[in-house]
């Protein structure tokens, strides 16, 4: 016998196999019970259904697009391994009949073979050319899915790569008043954990949802390439398993709801209670803490137990009646046997796929959990993405007006009104001119928008009426990146990244030299403590400041500035973390640093300003006195006031 032609059983020669696929569901499935229903802070949740699943799934469909070769170079490897997985059951069907066949032949001697010779026994010869088909085809089957396996991750992470650019220029584009409005965890929690369970929910589903659709089809062609009777009864069960799983999902759904509001709640108050850990110790909280807690856990242990016992029911339902499918299927078999309508090898072959047929259809149902969870988590990433942006993203090619390489720093604000939010009006109609290489300092009490007017300057915010312009140009109609390049800022939160003391420095104008770097350094006071670490200029750090005090943080964040060597300089409280002995250094150092250059200083120690060309006090959005400080003090009003309530305080102290 050849390799291409079915063994003859009793008597009569079969056609050559055709290549179909065999459900490897036995050894591919997935414990999605393996995932916890936690993620991390906010983030993805086996359970978690997203609001608008068929938009949302549609437009995940969209992003795999660009990778449409590989996955359709993938769809072909998983039709070849699956097309020669469900030939197996098929040719060992034909080596039982080899085996019987032998068998019955020698037991029942003349007359029991289809020739009515002398038995020969099993044709051993046949049945090792049978096995080796058998071998080959389940061969095949393995590399073509080892292929498509390899295909479909490489697709899967190619177009992850690229929402994961997408959501990083995103976030580059953004104004600041979305990060006003998005809790950090929540906004930290779509960029890792929601990416994170998204990537691994595709990766699961789209290669089992493939396999199992292509395995319910082979099978059900091979069930009735065997027998049409038999696969019509097997059939049958099919809508009966749908029903009863959508009945089971239905209860369910409400349940994951539930679970996920709960999960939501508890991270909520984990990442509060570690934000506040020493300030709990101080006031002696823990126990309230901990007392919170278990009543978030608490709630969250029952609704999870009842979405998860809920979920569980699918397959051991959906194994049940694949096994009234297979009691139903041997019997009748079974009769046909008896009957002469079919070869043992048939009905072997038949109840293989019959119990092959159940497999795909159960993991279908698994899949619709882990399914819907990473389109969920594809739709809060979405919700990132579909964020307005401002309206002059980097690259973007429309016409702005050029600003001088060395602009002078003249600043005016024209009328300018500025409010977050519509019924709470915060700066209204204010027009200043600030000249080239003036110290404007801003005071005023909590709230009066001292902050919110050089964020306007930065267009961090942009106006509700009225214009700044920077050397007689609107900035409005400046590239932000153009306008930005120009001012040094430094604020009361310091902020460093993790590397180099060096590095940190030249952050704002990487093509610093080491001389320069150096000479910032020394005009800052950081050289004084940096000869003193191990490592000097190469010593690590990160935004933690580990290694070094919120002092010592705060003089490199204005060695920083110094390298920029901006036209226009903007300090927000940038002594606030120093003693006063390196203060009273400092100010030595940013009078330096301030001459020949515009510079706004916020300010709430008064005696740090006192130099200032001119001070502004703000009250409500309003300038509500200006001039020098001798001007004000003699003024008697406002400033006076402020002044003499904090040295008052001081002499008392």
């Amino acid at each position: 016998m050849t390799s291409s032609t079915r063994p003859p059983v009793n008597g009569q020669s079969g056609n050559p196999p055709e290549h179909g696929q065999q459900d490897l569901a036995t050894t591919e499935r997935i414990d999605t019970g393996s995932r916890g229903p936690m993620r991390g802070f906010g983030g993805g949740m086996v359970g978690q259904k997203a609001s608008t699943f068929g938009p949302s799934a549609k437009r995940l469909a969209g992003r795999l697009r660009p990778q449409r070769v590989i996955l359709g170079a993938s769809v072909a490897a998983a039709l070849f391994s699956v097309a020669a997985a469900s030939q197996g059951p098929r040719v060992l069907g034909w080596a039982t009949d080899v085996i019987f066949d032998g068998i019955i032949g020698t037991i029942g001697g003349e007359g029991a073979v289809d020739s009515g010779n002398e038995p020969a026994g099993i044709d051993f010869d046949r049945l090792r050319n049978v096995l080796l088909i058998a071998l080959g085809l389940y061969l095949m089957s393995a590399i073509f899915g080892f292929v498509q396996g390899y295909l479909l991750n490489e697709a899967v992470q190619q177009a992850i790569r690229s929402m994961r650019s997408d959501v990083e220029t995103k976030l580059n584009q953004v104004p600041l008043r979305y990060f006003d409005r998005q809790p950090r965890g929540e906004l930290l929690s779509r960029v890792t954990n929601d990416m994170d369970n998204l990537s691994q929910s595709l990766q699961q589903t789209l290669s089992q949802v493939l396999r199992s659709l292509l395995s319910v089809i082979f099978v059900v062609a091979m069930m009735f390439v065997i027998s049409p009777t038999l696969a019509i009864v097997a059939l049958v069960m099919v809508p009966v398993s749908m029903a009863v799983a959508g009945m089971v999902m239905g209860r369910s759904r409400s349940k994951f709801i539930e679970q996920w509001r709960s999960t939501g709640a508890l991270n909520a108050q984990i990442e509060e209670a570690f934000s506040g850990h020493a300030l709990a110790k101080v006031y002696g909280q823990r126990s309230r803490i901990q007392a919170n807690f278990d009543e978030q856990n608490r709630k969250l242990f029952e609704a999870s137990e009842q979405a998860q016992f809920l979920s569980s029911l699918i397959m051991p339902i959906m194994t049940f009646i694949g096994n009234l499918n297979y009691v139903i299927v041997a019997v009748i078999g079974g009769l046909r046997i008896t009957s002469g309508t079919m070869t043992l090898g048939d009905v072997q072959a038949f109840i293989q796929y019959s119990r092959q047929f159940g497999h795909p259809i159960s993991q279908l149902a698994s899949m619709v959990n882990l399914l819907q969870s990473g389109v969920a988590s594809a739709e809060r990433i979405f919700e990132l993405l579909d964020a307005e942006i401002e309206d002059d993203p980097f690259g973007a090619e429309q016409k702005y007006a050029i600003v001088p390489d060395h602009a002078v720093g003249r600043v005016e604000f024209e009328g300018v009104s500025f409010r977050y939010d519509e019924d709470q009006p915060l700066i209204d109609n204010l027009s200043l001119t600030v000249e080239p290489g003036q110290t404007i300092a801003i005071v005023g009490p909590t709230g009066a928008g001292k902050t919110t007017l050089v964020n306007l300057i930065m267009r961090f915010y942009e106006l509700d009426s009225g214009r700044i312009t920077l050397d007689g140009v609107d900035i409005a109609e400046i590239r932000r990146h153009d306008l930005r390049s120009r001012i040094g800022m430094v604020l009361q939160d310091t902020w460093l990244f993790e590397g180099t003391i060096r590095d940190n420095i030249a952050y704002g104008r990487p093509d610093a030299s080491e001389a320069e770097i150096r000479e910032a350094a020394g005009a800052t006071f950081v050289d004084r403590f940096v000869h003193s670490l191990p490592d000097g200029y190469d010593t690590i750090v990160d935004d933690e400041g580990t290694r070094i005090s919120a002092g010592e943080k705060q003089l490199i964040t204005i060695a920083r500035a110094f390298v920029a060597d901006p036209a226009l300089l903007i300090l927000d409280e940038a002594t606030s973390s120093v003693d006063t002995r390196t203060e009273a250094l400092l100010q030595q150092a940013m009078a330096a640093l301030r001459s020949d250059r515009t510079s706004f200083v916020i300010a709430h120690r008064l005696s740090t300003i006192r130099d200032a060309d001119i001070i502004l006090v703000m009250e409500h959005g309003q300038i509500v006195e200006k001039g020098s400080h001798d001007q004000l003090i003699a003024a008697e009003g406002a400033y006076a006031a402020l002044y003499q309530a904090q040295f008052s305080q001081a002499e008392t102290v």
